[in-house]
């Protein structure tokens, strides 16, 4: 049985046989039922319950249990109409039994009183009938009363014939009462036996029916979570493709990398070996020197130590002997004083040689740094021979393919080429670093400018004339973002980042004005940050702008332009992704060139951060930026002016360049034209073997006609009585 089921159980019942009962559970559903819908929505219980409904599993469920208590509570009811029909009779049974009891009650009541009336009317006459004392009365007298006797017997027997006819007709109602109860007992079998196999029929149905819910509702889950996986498997097989592909860049300059200071630490050991061998040799001769000295010391010291203690022994024996010792000690001494002038001088002498040693080997030293400058320059060239060489070989290789793809294109597809992007090649030599952008203007130049009036009407100035490199150089920040943000997002920088600044410096910064107080502020921020050149500034400026709406923008435009330029995205594709500061000067169109109203919209499209993100910009300016810690040793002083502007970074991109010419496209469609080119050889190839098979035929046929024409002239046949041409002729023409 279900849950509600049991419930109902609990209390009062609606298949219960009173009546009451039956008003009270249907009233006690209808409560539960309002305080259901009363319920919070909120509540877990309820959320379930409507997660539930909405499974159709579980909607089957309900159907079929809502269905299978109704044909039971109507199976019920068909079952119980006889039972009520059952006490229907009977209650009307009853009352008719309690009205004949009611009725023969009063009977007898009634016939007991007019039986006691007549017995009192015979008794009374009895005693008139003792006191006649004539025959013929008293005859007559007993006469009625024996009438009286017979007519009060007769009334009762009738009484009695009455009752027993009553008990008789009971006795018949209870037979046929008997009989209708057995039929109603079968009649109820039936019923019950009907009402199971219906029950059991639905059961079997609704089972049916719940198992297909169940079987399609298992069948959508598993679409739904095959769906789901065939999607989390993409993504994580392009995900899987994206890291491999980023591995492999990350390898590539990671060994890169490893090269360069694989040759650096090559160079750092060999020179620090040398230096260290050479002091080593120097401090094992000195600690062959000091060994050697302190090993005679010490044997002096132990002799001289054995003579004291004879001498102090033999001095107690006599002075005389104790004198002579005293004078021999005393030339020892003399002696030794002697051998230590002689070890000073010879140490001096050893101290002199070590100086010319240590010149020397210093003289050496510098040849060797000679000599690495010269192997450092000669490898250098060697490079710059070899990337020429290497250059040259590939411009020509691309050359050659380009006039492939050319006479492919337009000779064997009748198609128009065009040209790829070939800027690159004008290179000639290893690629290097311009000074030109190694040089700019401080970050103190800007900051004045910026802050000050004049230097923002210098801008203008300089803006519509043409000045100098100075000039360019020094407004080179505003032709990418205006002069009016980078001095809002300067004075938002001031005004929260005053924990960058020392508290004696705010002391002696309170009596200046407020210009040359921001002025001071950000100078001590820009050293905290590490800011130094206009560059940084820009990139700082960068991080206090909110340029998502102008990237959105800017991602559109790129979209709508693809159906119409996909030769140009074909070619900016294989350039590699452009410079920061070109970006951000695309997002906010600034530029030397632009119009004053492209300007201005660029000014207005532009806002700054909200004062409380100036930590975070700040944090991700410091971790995007860190600088590297100083070096721990001394920097290599083998530097040569023509590696200092070398940046290795760029050579793979630029070597890249030359095999991403052509695109997958190209390649395929030359794949195509391969395999159609070698179907047409195979092709003339068997053509060609026909040719020769047909020729070499037609010569033997000539041959063999030739020898035949020689076999039907030859004279043999003349003499032969059936000679070969006759049973040719027969067999050519076999009706002859």
């Amino acid at each position: 049985m279900s849950s509600s089921g049991e419930e109902e159980e609990v209390g009062p019942s609606v298949d219960s046989n009173d009546k009451e009962e039956r008003i009270a559970a249907r009233r006690l559903r209808i409560n539960k039922r309002i305080e259901a819908l009363k319920r919070d929505p909120n509540d877990p219980g309820d959320s379930k319950e409507i997660k539930e409904e909405l499974s159709k599993s579980r909607k089957q469920i309900e159907e079929s249990r809502l269905r299978l208590t109704k044909l039971r509570k109507d199976g019920f009811e068909l079952v119980s109409n006889i039972r009520v029909a059952g006490d229907a009779r009977e209650s009307i049974r009853r009352g008719d039994e309690e009205e004949s009891k009611r009725l023969r009650r009063e009977r007898l009541e009634q016939e007991a009183k007019s039986g006691a009336e007549r017995f009192e009317e015979i008794t009374k006459k009895w005693e008139s009938a003792l006191q006649k004392e004539v025959p013929q009365s008293l005859h007559e007298m007993l006469m009625q009363q024996k009438t009286s006797c017979d007519s009060m017997i007769d009334e009762k027997n009738k009484l009695i014939n009455d009752f027993q006819l009553d008990l008789k007709n009971k006795d018949d109602l209870y037979v046929k009462d008997l009989k209708k109860m057995a039929e109603d007992v079968d009649l109820m079998i039936e019923r019950m036996n009907e009402q199971i196999k219906n029950l059991k029929k639905a059961q079997r149905e609704e089972l049916e029916q719940d198992e297909r819910a169940f079987v399609a509702e298992r069948n959508e889950l598993l679409e739904q979570q095959k769906k789901k996986w065939d999607e989390r498997m993409t993504y994580r097989r392009d995900k899987e493709i994206e890291y491999m592909k980023n591995r492999e860049k990350r390898v590539e300059e990671y060994e890169q990398m490893l090269q360069h200071l694989r040759v650096q630490d090559a160079e750092e050991y060999n020179m620090v070996k040398i230096r260290l061998e050479t002091d080593v040799q120097i401090l094992e001769q000195q600690l062959q020197q000091m060994r050697a000295t302190y090993q005679l010391n010490q044997e002096k010291l132990e002799y001289n130590f054995q003579v004291l203690k004879k001498r102090d022994e033999e001095n107690a024996i006599t002075k005389a002997q104790q004198k002579r010792k005293i004078t021999r000690m005393q030339d020892v001494l003399n002696g030794l004083r002697i051998k230590l002038t002689k070890q000073e001088k010879q140490y001096r002498d050893e101290n002199s040689q070590l100086t010319e040693d240590y010149k020397r080997i210093a003289e050496q030293f510098r040849d060797l740094q000679k000599k690495s400058k010269h192997f450092m320059a000669t490898d250098a060239k060697k490079f710059a021979d070899v990337w020429c060489m290497n250059e040259e070989e590939c411009k020509e290789i691309l050359n050659s393919i380009l006039q492939c793809d050319t006479v492919i294109h337009e000779q064997q597809l009748g198609l128009q080429w065009q040209a790829p992007d070939l800027g690159f090649v004008e290179n000639v030599g290893p690629l290097r670093i311009h000074e030109e952008t190694k040089s700019g203007v401080s970050a103190t130049q800007v900051l004045h400018e910026v802050m000050s009036q004049a230097g923002s009407q210098a801008v203008e100035e300089v803006g519509e004339e043409e000045g100098g490199n100075d000039d360019k150089q020094r407004t080179n920040i505003f032709t990418k973002i205006s002069a009016h943000t980078v001095k809002s997002v300067l004075e938002l920088l001031c005004d929260e980042s005053g924990f960058l600044v020392e508290k004696k410096l705010e002391k002696l910064l309170q009596p200046l004005e407020k210009d040359e107080q921001s002025l001071m502020k950000l100078d001590a921020i820009f050293t905290a940050l590490g800011v130094e050149t206009e560059e940084d500034i820009h990139k700082l400026t960068t991080y206090f702008m909110h340029l998502i709406e102008r990237m959105e923008k800017a991602a559109e435009e790129n979209k709508k332009d693809e159906g119409t330029e996909k030769d140009e995205l074909e070619k900016t594709s294989t350039e590699g992704v452009e410079d920061v500061d070109a970006e951000i000067q695309e997002l906010t169109g600034g530029g030397a060139d632009d119009e004053p109203p492209r300007e201005q919209t660029t000014k207005d499209s532009v806002h700054l951060i909200h004062p409380n993100e100036v930590l975070k910009a700040l944090r991700a300016f410091v971790d995007d930026h860190k600088k590297p810690t100083k070096e721990k040793g001394h920097k290599s002083q083998f530097r040569i002016a023509t590696l200092e502007y070398r940046d290795p970074s760029e050579d793979s991109e630029y070597w890249a360049k030359y095999t991403n010419t052509h695109s997958g496209v190209k390649e395929r469609v030359w794949d195509g034209l391969v395999e159609g080119l070698e179907k047409y050889s195979e092709c003339l190839q068997s053509r060609s073997n026909l040719i020769n098979e047909t020729d070499a035929l037609r010569q033997q046929n000539a041959e063999l006609r030739m020898l035949l024409h020689q076999y039907v002239n030859s004279k043999v046949n003349t003499e032969l009585e059936i000679p070969p041409t006759r049973v040719l002729q027969l067999e050519m023409n076999p009706q002859y």
